[in-house]
């Protein structure tokens, strides 16, 4: 090949990527305001009870107990634990309709003992749970891959009458818990799990981000039909990666959609010690340097008043960041009359 030719490839090449970098703004803004500054994401306000989250409220920290449920005086006891360690919000898994119900017990003693952090009933499968968990508790936290759907590892050709026939059957089931949600002012957590994907939401979109996005936003929908828009939702997955790619696209999503619901962020089964803190970084501090999210857990094999310290070190960083980061701007600009250079656009605290 002449030099002619290799030297006029090396010139295509090298448009392209400066048309890239000049464009590179607008390729990410669809997720994130800058590449280069941080700036955080605006959504809309949710509230927990008394608790803000999303819009201009701190990036709120909670966890979740691993105590029987029924067991009550063992779940108020690790929440008081979890709560003096700086938990914000306090989750509660609720599989049974008895472990639903046992929530007000839960919920009664530890106002006795000055406690009224919100509380979280987390969902799997059961609805009436979830309906009769709405009626006491200040947040719900539904599962989409299993809260309508059985997993039965089947893939099924569907057609696209055959899939709204299967959103049609989603709705009906979801509907209830939308209308006592809204009746009671009851935040909920729409909060997709990679690895609990419906075998429908898997046969029609893959194991991917876009169905993790996808499954959410079905019952998002389904939310905003009913005019109720008290939501957070969530795209968790083990994989770091895969929980990134998965948030930056449900933003996009949205965008397109015309919604700004708030984030909680999150990495599944992070593991212990080192490592499991080490994995919650890379995933929720990858996010929050683009900006996003508005509530953290970070999951650890551990007691859950572990897992809060993590989490405050994390969400510490960024509290306050958007605000010292103009201060710092504002102060190198005065600076330049005097000789020295501007940090600009390229700033990173």
């Amino acid at each position: 090949m002449s030099a002619f030719l290799i030297s006029g490839r090396i010139e295509h090449v090298s448009l392209i990527f400066v048309e890239f970098l000049m464009d590179k703004d607008l390729l990410y803004s669809a997720y994130c305001n800058s590449l280069t500054r941080y700036s955080r994401y605006v959504t809309r306000e949710v509230k927990v009870g008394a608790l803000g989250i999303g819009a201009s409220n701190p990036i709120r920290v909670q966890s979740m107990t691993t105590t029987d449920t029924m067991n009550t005086i063992a779940t108020v006891e690790q929440s008081i634990r979890m709560i003096e360690a700086g938990c914000e919000l306090v989750r509660i898994t609720a599989p049974s309709l008895n472990d639903a119900k046992n929530l007000e017990n839960i919920k009664n003693e530890l106002s006795k003992r000055g406690y009224t952090t919100p509380l979280v009933a987390d969902i799997h499968f059961t609805p009436n749970a979830a309906e009769w968990a709405a009626r006491i508790v200040e947040k719900v936290r539904v599962n989409p891959g299993n809260y309508a759907d059985k997993k039965k590892f089947e893939s099924i050709d569907y057609t696209d009458a055959g899939y709204d026939a299967e959103l049609d059957r989603i709705r009906e089931r979801f509907s209830p818990l939308v209308k006592i949600c809204k009746e009671y002012g009851t935040a909920m957590r729409i909060g997709t799990n990679h690895g609990s994907l419906s075998d429908r939401i898997m046969s029609r979109y893959g194991d991917s981000p876009l169905g993790m996005v996808e499954s959410a936003l079905e019952f998002l929908r389904i939310c905003e039909e009913s005019d109720y828009h008290n939501i957070v939702l969530s795209m968790k997955a083990s994989n770091p990666q895969i929980m990134v790619q998965a948030y930056r696209l449900l933003i996009q999503k949205m965008e397109a959609e015309g919604m700004n619901y708030p984030l909680h962020l999150g990495v599944t089964e992070a593991g212990e010690g080192e490592d499991g803190r080490i994995k919650s970084a890379v995933g929720i501090g990858t996010l929050l340097e683009d900006g996003i999210g508005d509530t953290i857990r970070v999951s650890l094999t551990e007691d859950p008043e572990f897992e809060v310290p993590v989490a405050l070190s994390l969400v510490a960083r960024y509290n306050e960041r958007e605000k010292v980061q103009d201060e710092i701007v504002a102060l190198d600009s005065r600076d330049e009359g005097r000789g020295r250079g501007t940090l600009g656009e390229g700033i990173m605290i």
